[in-house]
């Protein structure tokens, strides 16, 4: 894995370089798969289309009527306006923690076992947040939202496991990792 001329010094593992980038990596891009999936295509729901039963006394919206999804989708844009932060930031600090052999981090399964973390972590602070504790939205309502709710957190408790599980499967990386030969 390529990390910087400092860290190959300092023996930082290079695991530990690219941790954070690909964790916020992982949030934004897991926060997107969640905004347009769920909110968009399958129109599960929005931002704040349980507020008619939520814990914190936010108006209800709601998503049937014209004004209200008009207001559950500007929501949904301030929710999309996050996630497209994370993922600027995420590669913002990935650019500029690795400064050589950038191309050989984008195969690597150390950062994409990261992202994973980081996606897994959305699910479950999301999850507990939205769903659980403020009470916004859920997954899908109906008589089955409990258990909804409780796959989301369950995807994302795997989604944890199965990336550390990748990144910890990773090749060995960093200025003392033998490179590649041929062509990537």
């Amino acid at each position: 894995m390529a990390t910087t001329a400092e860290e190959a010094r300092a023996g930082v593992p290079a695991s530990r370089v690219i941790r954070l980038p690909g964790i916020v990596l992982g949030v934004g891009l897991g926060g997107f798969l969640d905004g347009i999936l769920l909110h968009q295509l399958l129109q599960w729901h929005h931002m704040l289309s349980s507020t008619n039963h939520d814990r914190i006394g936010v108006r209800y919206y709601n998503p049937h009527t014209v004004s209200g999804l008009r207001m559950n989708t500007v929501w949904d844009g301030v929710f999309h306006a996050v996630c497209w932060i994370a993922v600027l930031l995420g590669l913002a600090i990935l650019y500029a923690r690795v400064t050589h052999d950038r191309r050989r981090v984008w195969g690597s399964r150390v950062l994409w076992g990261w992202m994973l973390v980081g996606w897994g972590l959305f699910n479950l602070v999301e999850g507990v947040l939205d769903h659980q504790i403020l009470g916004i939205h859920h997954v899908h309502g109906g008589p089955e939202q409990p258990w909804w709710d409780a796959g989301f957190l369950v995807l994302g408790a795997l989604l944890v496991v199965g990336g550390y599980l990748l990144r910890r499967g990773g090749a060995p990386s960093g200025p003392e990792a033998p490179r590649a030969t041929g062509h990537v």
